[in-house]
């Protein structure tokens, strides 16, 4: 399963790890200077999420490439319009005269658009840009897919979806057969539907529908991070189509419910206003997150309150 752990204090900047249970695979979203992430994380960080550029969300990406170089790995760096200009600007605002070319690779990954991902390189010491194509998806590895949502913040502020990959449950008390190759070839033809994939079990061919009866699919835990964005109905028919029945989402709360104006007029969130929205989505567990400075924590408790009066309804 999943796990998330927030990095930042009440009053520090977002940054949210996302870890792979049983493997060294991790995560981060956003890169707010949060003090509660340690230096060993970021050396096991294969992938950075990027909502947006404002700096309480990417303020702390230079400390985040200063313990990466050296990997010699290739790091994802997801983001909005713009992202691959940005992170060039800061790694060439720095001297690399003493490090090799090998000592890692950036992969950017511009959303422009829900089809239209630009994918660049970029690697030391001259950090030039290279365009290696357009796709329409954002990421895949071996344990997870990301879906994501453009929202509006005044500028694109991109909201994610961690989805881990399904499973597949041979039941074996369903079956006389003796255990054999056969298992995975079924579980093959199941995972890609061909249902006329031809199964040998003991000198018999079986059609995979005939057998598909032995399995299930377990469903992928799905872990969301909403972050900046306005209250509106066109940012939450966008969230509904994303974070419909996920099982754990942290979502922006960045103002009191008595805030409510300054939440407009800066294209933030509001306490109730995230509650209920997670509510609609019929997410199973959602945690309120990235509250303004300026609250102290009576006032924490107090938005956290309103959330899930909203959330449980």
């Amino acid at each position: 399963m999943l796990q998330a752990e927030i990095k930042s204090l009440l009053k520090e900047d977002i940054s949210i790890l996302i870890k792979v249970a049983n493997s060294g695979k991790h995560y981060l979203c956003d890169c707010g200077e949060a003090s509660l992430l340690t230096v060993k994380e970021i050396q096991t960080v294969s992938a950075v999420f990027i909502s947006h550029t404002h700096i309480d969300h990417f303020a702390n990406f230079d400390g985040i490439f200063r313990h990466q170089i050296g990997s010699g790995e290739k790091v994802v760096i997801c983001g909005p319009n713009n992202i691959h200009h940005q992170v060039e600007a800061r790694l060439k605002s720095y001297t690399w005269n003493l490090i090799d070319e090998k000592a890692i690779e950036y992969e950017i990954r511009e959303i422009v658009s829900k089809e239209e991902i630009n994918v660049y390189t970029i690697r030391p010491p001259h950090w030039n840009l290279e365009l290696v194509k357009t796709q329409n998806f954002l990421f895949e590895d071996e344990y997870v897919n990301v879906d994501f949502a453009i929202l509006d913040h005044k500028t694109d502020s991109i909201a994610y979806l961690f989805k881990e990959k399904d499973t597949v449950t041979f039941h074996e008390n369903a079956s006389d057969f003796k255990k054999g190759k056969w298992i995975s070839e079924l579980k093959t033809a199941f995972e890609n539907n061909d249902s006329e994939k031809e199964i040998e079990i003991e000198n018999t061919i079986y059609k995979a529908s005939e057998l598909f009866h032995l399995l299930s699919r377990n469903e992928g835990y799905k872990l969301g991070v909403i972050m900046d964005h306005a209250v509106d109905e066109i940012n939450y028919q966008k969230i509904k189509s994303v974070f419909i029945n996920a099982d754990l989402v942290y979502i922006e709360t960045f103002y009191k419910d008595t805030d409510q104006e300054f939440a407009k007029i800066n294209y933030h969130s509001f306490a109730s206003a995230s509650g209920k929205i997670m509510n609609d989505c019929k997410v199973k567990q959602a945690v309120p997150i990235h509250f303004s400075r300026r609250y102290s924590e009576d006032d924490q408790q107090e938005i956290e309150t309103a959330f899930y009066k909203a959330f449980r309804n």
